[in-house]
């Protein structure tokens, strides 16, 4: 029985690779084709290989690349002989069909060197799975998971469109937003924040900062509960700092509105609390909530998990409480550029699933160094690319953690980045003995209090 691994014999299609470079050879089209649609790696021979480089090598030198001028620059570079001399190249020509075709022959090549990746992947996983010196399983199983997606995402380079074209995808997608087709984005069950933000969108860093005790891990966890809970959405919450025992505490209170402390002390809850938790408990088998408290997340974990959730149940939103709790598990002399790399991977994560991405950090202590305490994007701590890198940032400010008898109670969210639109400061009660922000009374602040 032949060995599914044996990398003597992987899947290729030695003549459509023939086809592509004879019509790649004879018309411009079709060269400009090739080299958008195919590369060199695409190619299983090692003389297909060397001919497609020097065609692109060539190509940015001239307007089109003809037999006789390719046999003079691999001549030039000692290649010619390698790959059979000028009769080779005429060969080419000779049995390529029109030049229109090569998109057909250019996708069985790609088909087959998609094949042997997906071998080279399989070979690789089974490698960590046999080798000795791998000192943490958990470490294996993740660069395993990624390995794995990686194939999953594979995708043709995007094209360029004219702006015409671009436009007529604009206006369609408003259309779409007017007529309901398409939802404005992840409700984040904020009236005035809905309002300004039209949901989380996908592909957004969304920051959620504050000092300790402002309720950043409140605020985080209302999103998550009204995308997952009130409409649906997949969610996934990854917290680094409390248990998922924990998170479920919160997450009851804020749902059913019965105390937090309670929770905290069994003898406090009754048995009408009791009927409220198993009403809450039938309510969350139908909704696609997921809670990851595994110690020591690192990206690779995260963008893994991510991945898979995106393909088995759709996922509509992350959160991650929080950033500077994320380690790489290495030593490193530079927090500052580990916390930097971190966002930036942050920002990738959402753009590759086109998902928004909730990330919670902590605020420096230059906040409680003036006067009235507000919160500034320059005070997010470790890292000031968080601030370069976030396309939404949401800063939690509570006065009367600092005096008791200024607007107890309250609570701004001062959105003090919006890439794509306005900034506003909003205000929301924060119901702390339930876990939890609200909305104030329509007409809150105009005009006078109600």
């Amino acid at each position: 029985m032949s060995d599914i691994f044996d990398q003597g014999n992987q899947p290729h299609k030695e003549q459509a690779e023939r086809t592509v470079l004879g019509c790649m050879l004879v018309g411009r089209r079709a060269l400009d084709d090739g080299l958008r649609l195919l590369a060199e790696t695409d190619f299983y021979s090692p003389v297909n290989q060397i001919i497609f480089n020097q065609i692109r090598s060539t190509s940015d030198k001239v307007s089109a690349v003809t037999p006789e001028l390719l046999a003079g620059e691999l001549d030039k570079h000692g290649n010619l002989e390698k790959v059979g001399g000028s009769d080779y190249l005429a060969e080419l020509v000779a049995a390529a069909p029109a030049p229109a075709s090569l998109p057909y022959y250019a996708q069985a090549v790609k088909d087959a060197a998609r094949q042997r990746k997906l071998i080279q992947v399989g070979t690789r996983i089974a490698q960590l799975g046999h080798s000795s010196d791998v000192g943490n399983v958990s470490d294996a199983i993740s660069l395993a998971l990624n390995e794995a997606f990686t194939l999953g995402d594979e995708r043709t380079t995007r094209d360029y469109v004219d702006a015409h074209t671009a436009d007529e995808e604009l206006l369609r997608h408003i259309d779409n937003i007017q007529q309901g087709v398409i939802p404005d984005g992840v409700p984040t069950g904020f009236r005035d924040i809905d309002e300004v933000t039209r949901g989380l969108q996908p592909g957004q860093m969304v920051v959620v900062a504050g000092r300790p005790a402002m309720g950043k891990s409140t605020l985080g966890m209302d999103f998550a509960r009204s995308a997952a809970l009130h409409h649906d959405m997949c969610t996934v919450v990854f917290s680094l700092e409390m248990s998922r025992m924990e998170l479920m505490q919160r997450i009851n209170s804020a749902e059913t509105d019965i105390p937090l402390s309670a929770f905290r002390n069994a003898d406090k809850i009754t048995q009408e609390h009791w009927d409220t938790l198993n009403v809450m408990w039938s309510k969350l088998e139908d909704k696609p909530l997921y809670i990851d408290d595994s110690p020591g997340l690192n990206i690779t974990d995260i963008r893994a998990k991510c991945r898979r959730l995106k393909q088995s149940d759709d996922l509509k939103l992350v959160v991650i409480d929080y950033l500077q709790l994320m380690s790489s598990g290495r030593p490193t002399n530079n927090r500052q550029q580990e916390v930097s790399e971190y966002s930036r991977q942050m920002k990738l994560l959402a753009k590759e699933l086109g998902v928004p991405v909730v990330v919670l950090s902590q605020l420096n202590r230059n906040v409680e160094m003036r006067n009235d305490k507000k919160p500034q994007l320059s005070d997010l701590r470790e890292s000031g690319s968080i601030e370069q890198d976030a396309d939404v940032v949401f800063l939690v400010h509570r006065p009367d953690v600092y005096d008791r008898e200024d607007r107890p109670g309250e609570a701004d969210v001062i959105m003090a980045k919006h890439r794509n639109g306005p900034t506003d400061t909003f205000t929301l009660a924060f119901l702390g003995a339930f876990s939890k922000f609200k909305d104030m009374p329509q007409g809150y602040g105009e005009g006078g209090e109600i």
